[in-house]
């Protein structure tokens, strides 16, 4: 049996490994605004998940179930000499995030408007939009650059487009248009839901942003879990408000006590 592949990444910083995982069609740049003050207390690894960013040669070679890419990240955090690590993650890398939790191999879990909590199975849906970014992206570089550009182009996914860096802005609508990991990683989050968060033994928060257009918040709490709310952010909310994603990610983080060495 072939190896796991391992992930691109960035690491900055020192203390217990923190891994950090995208959401759908992005890549891990949009950890950029919190990276420093997480990495002022954590050996901080951002992964690009299969078919995104620098990992986008692993689009075929892995599975896009939420499991098969948190068994990417546990090849990669093999692959560095990591036991075990906090992990946060937004949207599906929410859901990746709470998988990896079920493995053993996570410290903490923190999943930013984490995807797979709906009533039930989303199903297809047209890729109308996606289509759009894809064909008129070469020419998104200008128009991104205008306050109004930003807030036409992210208004659904950020509360607070102006924000965002035309450069930002720009990566991340490219991700979305061009990476080749988003259809099947897609149709694989809208074909079924999460389960078994009562298996994951460390400390869980789900923090829920309350301008988040693209999910929301269960109707009923699961028990055991920190539940959290990001004022005034979107469904990305790492530039809403760096602040809150921050104090979020490292109040779980100090919850996994006694700390543990790596």
């Amino acid at each position: 049996m072939d190896p796991t592949p391992t992930l691109a990444y960035d690491r900055a910083g020192s203390g217990e490994p923190l891994v950090l995982v995208h959401p759908l069609g992005a890549d891990r740049a949009v950890w950029e605004p919190v990276t420093e003050p997480l990495a002022a207390e954590h050996d901080v690894v951002a992964v690009d998940m299969p078919g995104f960013g620098e990992s986008v040669e692993l689009a075929a070679a892995v599975a896009a179930t939420p499991e098969a890419i948190a068994d990417t990240i546990v090849a990669t955090l093999d692959s560095l000499g990591l036991d075990r690590a906090h992990v946060a993650g937004i949207s599906l890398g929410g859901w990746v995030a709470l998988e990896l939790g079920k493995t053993g191999r996570a410290l903490s879990v923190t999943a930013l408007n984490p995807a797979g909590f709906w009533a039930r199975p989303l199903g297809a849906r047209s890729e109308g939009a996606r289509r759009t970014a894809k064909r008129f992206h070469a020419l998104a570089r200008p128009f991104l650059a205008t306050a109004r550009g930003r807030q036409l182009a992210l208004a659904g996914a950020v509360a607070h487009p102006e924000r965002v860096p035309p450069a930002a802005a720009y990566r991340l609508v490219k991700a979305y248009a061009l990476s080749p990991g988003f259809e099947r990683a897609n149709a694989e989050m809208r074909r079924t839901l999460f389960a078994g968060i009562e298996d994951i033994e460390v400390p869980v928060t789900l923090a829920w942003s309350d301008r988040d257009r693209l999910v929301g918040r269960p109707r009923r709490d699961p028990e055991g879990v920190r539940m959290v709310t990001l004022t005034d952010c979107g469904h990305v909310p790492t530039w809403d408000s760096p602040g809150q994603v921050t104090d979020t990610i490292l109040s779980t983080t100090r919850a996994a006590h006694p700390p543990l060495s790596v």
